[in-house]
């Protein structure tokens, strides 16, 4: 009988989401694996799951190469993993010309760069043992090409074409891709977002972080890549994609 664990890693785990994704795996895995720079905030989310799974906090900063680093070698020494999502990612709020050019780079570092690097490490041992699952935080943003998000939405963009092809190149290998596209989640995330008003969003386009979470982990395996959970946020997924459509 095999007594392999089931393995999980969590980036951007410290809180909205990713907490829930740790909470919500608990129940299908022996470990997890948190990334996050916020050390108290795992650390109490490890005592909040005690008893339920095996959480190992892992303080990092996956923007900068030795942050990517750790959680690389936190692969290799705790894994290999079951479930990877990767979830860790902020915005910046602005038209882009004006905006400071650093914090356009460190999103394509932490949303393009730190995907890549983790799911380059992951796959070859879920190929391996036979299957996985790779979770993508994309958004529905991704669909909605507007002001004030140009470099958030087209790093959002590269993870729902990545996510895709990266299925089609595992096909047969028992591993799901998913990316994931959350429209507007109650979370932390908005908080620094200077020029954003949430009030101004209609209470009907909210959901909570454990719904989007839920509706998530539900698709794993249903051979849907795009994952855009809410009503509400399917609809205006396709209706930016007619757009598109109708410009071509």
């Amino acid at each position: 009988m095999s007594t392999a664990k089931t393995v999980a890693m969590v980036t951007g785990a410290s809180a909205g989401m990713g907490a829930d994704f740790c909470r919500q795996l608990a129940g299908r895995c022996d470990v997890i694996i948190a990334v996050a720079r916020r050390a108290e905030r795992l650390q109490a989310l490890a005592a909040e799951l005690a008893g339920k799974v095996e959480v190992h906090p892992l303080e990092a900063d996956l923007n900068t190469v030795e942050g990517v680093t750790r959680a690389l070698e936190a692969l290799r020494q705790q894994g290999p993993v079951d479930y990877l999502v990767n979830n860790a990612g902020f915005s910046t709020f602005g038209q882009f010309a004006d905006l400071d050019i650093q914090g356009q780079r460190d999103m394509v570092n932490l949303h393009v760069d730190a995907t890549i690097s983790l799911c380059r490490a992951a796959i070859p041992f879920m190929r391996e043992r036979g299957g996985g699952y790779i979770i993508n935080v994309s958004s529905v943003g991704a669909f909605l090409p507007g002001r004030g998000l140009a470099v958030y939405g087209a790093t959002k963009v590269f993870l729902n074409y990545f996510s895709q092809s990266l299925q089609a190149e595992l096909e047969g290998t028992g591993i799901a891709v998913q990316a994931l596209c959350p429209g507007y989640t109650h979370t932390e995330f908005h908080e620094p977002l200077q020029g954003f008003d949430k009030s101004q969003v209609p209470a009907s386009m909210w959901m909570e972080s454990a719904e989007v979470v839920s509706a998530s982990l539900a698709a794993l395996g249903n051979g849907r890549v795009l994952v855009v959970p809410g009503e509400v946020n399917l609809e205006l997924a396709r209706k930016g994609l007619q757009r598109q459509l109708d410009a071509l």
